[in-house]
């Protein structure tokens, strides 16, 4: 009866261990994403007078500190033992992200600024609209397999992401057309 349930066990914490390496990579790639995400929006931003990509790059340092909170808890011994802190830590990165959205909405209906036209920031959101989508649904369907409501938690903020990258997209291209 033993060597019949041992299976099952060892299946069991291989998948556990290949669910958590899994979500390590696409934490590791969503971090690596938004580096350079917010890099680009936040320098093309600033050089085009775009507060649209200037949050959009915001946008990015906040999901970095939302994947590495999710980073830093399977990067310990025992990821469940972290997870309050690490969905703590995302649940104030979605307050940031919310409190920017607010400021910057009441400072466009202000009119603050003139944004230029910008094809780097056209491209930046159509990539971020192509890769952010892929990111998330790899990050959920692994966090729910495994149980972990906070790498469930990052793929949202990933998915936001992904809805700001069609907001701004949108935005930059009407602004280019007039």
């Amino acid at each position: 009866m033993e060597s019949i349930g041992m299976p099952v066990v060892v299946a069991s914490s291989a998948r556990k261990a290949a669910l958590t390496t899994r979500i390590r990579w696409l934490v590791a790639a969503t971090i690596s994403y938004n580096v350079v995400e917010a890099s680009v929006a936040l320098t093309e931003g600033a050089r085009v007078s775009s507060s649209a990509l200037i949050g959009f790059g915001l946008d990015s340092v906040i999901e970095v500190s939302s994947a590495a909170a999710v980073a830093w808890q399977f990067a310990g011994r025992d990821p469940r033992a972290r997870e309050k802190v690490a969905l703590r830590v995302i649940a104030f990165s979605f307050f940031a992200l919310a409190g920017y959205v607010a400021v910057d909405a009441v400072r466009s209906l202000l009119g603050v600024g003139e944004a230029r036209h910008s094809m780097v920031g056209i491209g930046l959101a159509a990539a971020s609209l192509v890769i952010m989508p892929v990111l998330s649904a790899a990050q959920r369907r692994a966090g729910r397999e495994l149980g972990s409501a906070s790498a469930v938690a990052d793929s949202k903020q990933t998915l936001l992401c992904t809805y700001l990258s069609a907001v701004l997209l949108v935005g930059l291209l009407l602004n280019s057309l007039f």
